[in-house]
């Protein structure tokens, strides 16, 4: 990795702290914050009018909905655009309702982030049976075992994360989509937590539906639901009563979208095809690029979290959750941990007066927390890690826990 270059395209890295805070939102690259302000320094103005300026500021958002759908391997017409991967995973929910009976049944685990929980356990209102999918307390996974005796002829969709967000242990979710799919179901998969460490390839996951935070993945503020086109054409428009059912993403995006922000959404690409040059020397095309990029990323990531997760796991009084092991195939670098005797809050306000940003909490996984048993305790300490971290910023952070735990 040159983590030169990469820092480089970072301008809010040009600060003495260390930023172990990344899974809450990662910082904007500069080509996304460049594109961005040209949008709103020479377009701010309305779509689909006939003069000039309104036509390349619609070319402009357009190209942002391609490039979304590039970065996860969908269609255009498939990637759907919100504020927060919350907002899209509730307008699908509410989408869905009206397609399913009531005494139709959802499954939910209590690992995910509630973003892909709330919004479903919502539909019990209207006579749908919710299901949980529990996670198993010693591995801080959710087991494909555990989820059979839960899918039957009235399961119409299954919802469970690609990777948690406080756990980090990364699910096989093509094998459990694809049970998902035999047992009649749909598929919904929360991949927040994964997208900003590994190449999202809805495609090859065989995924329904599959949301991420763009904000997460080093872009704007905006979130992505991909939808398998015939799923999203089978939803219910939640737009304007003259959206016809056929006008998809459309009908999913009450209000329209945030035009600068979309316009954005290229500079995470432009970004990555700059890396992968700085990387590679050979020629190769897009869908390549991105797969060699990404495995790139993520064993930087793991040479990084390597030396904190040994520390952790060693340490007598600290409980590391999700795999000790630093194997890309099986784990990202979102690391937490508890102190016995100690209340989560404690560690990162000592941490703060070294420069030093981690976070403590249930990072709105708050079922998973209370089902550790940890809400008492002030949940976790949460260390996130990404590929513009550096070995040293690492080092730093062990010894400081080393000293203060």
């Amino acid at each position: 990795m040159d983590l030169d270059f990469v820092r480089a395209q970072f301008p809010a890295l040009q600060t003495p702290w260390a930023l172990f805070d990344n899974a809450g939102g990662s910082l904007p690259a500069r080509q996304v914050i460049e594109r961005i302000t040209e949008h709103l320094s020479t377009l701010p103005v309305q779509l689909g009018a006939s003069y000039d300026l309104s036509v390349r500021a619609g070319a402009k958002v357009d190209a942002g909905r391609a490039a979304a759908a590039r970065l996860v391997g969908a269609t255009p017409e498939e990637v759907v655009l919100g504020p927060s991967s919350t907002s899209v995973l509730n307008r699908l929910a509410r989408a869905l309702r009206p397609t399913w009976r009531e005494g139709d049944e959802v499954i939910v685990t209590d690992l995910d982030h509630e973003a892909n929980v709330g919004g479903w356990r919502r539909l019990e209102e209207t006579g749908i049976r919710v299901r949980e999918w529990p996670f198993d307390l010693e591995t801080q996974t959710l087991r494909l075992e555990d989820l059979e005796p839960l899918l039957n002829e009235r399961t119409r969709l299954v919802a469970f994360t690609h990777c948690s967000n406080v756990v980090g242990n990364v699910h096989d979710v093509a094998a459990i989509a694809a049970r998902i799919r035999e047992a009649g179901a749909l598929s919904c998969v929360d991949g927040v937590a994964y997208a900003p460490h590994r190449r999202v390839d809805v495609r090859a996951l065989g995924v329904d539906f599959y949301a991420l935070s763009l904000y997460k993945v080093y872009g704007p503020h905006i979130g992505l639901l991909y939808g398998r086109k015939d799923c999203l054409l089978e939803g219910r428009s939640l737009n304007h009563y003259f959206y016809s059912e056929d006008q998809v993403p459309e009908k999913y995006e009450p209000g329209g979208i945030c035009y600068e922000l979309v316009a954005g959404i290229p500079g995470i690409l432009d970004y990555l095809d700059a890396l992968d040059g700085r990387l590679f020397e050979e020629p190769a095309e897009p869908e390549a690029r991105l797969d060699r990029t990404f495995a790139a990323i993520a064993r930087h990531e793991m040479d990084l979290a390597r030396p904190l997760l040994g520390f952790l796991a060693e340490h007598p009084r600290v409980t590391l959750y999700g795999s000790p092991e630093a194997e890309a195939a099986t784990r990202v670098p979102t690391i937490a941990f508890s102190v016995e005797g100690r209340r989560s809050s404690e560690i990162p306000e000592i941490l703060d007066g070294q420069l030093m940003a981690a976070r403590w909490g249930h990072f709105y996984a708050k079922r998973a927390i209370d089902r550790l048993g940890l809400d008492e305790w002030d949940g976790v300490v949460r260390v996130s890690l990404v590929h513009y971290n550096s070995a040293g910023e690492v080092l730093r952070l062990v010894e400081s826990l080393d000293a203060v735990l």
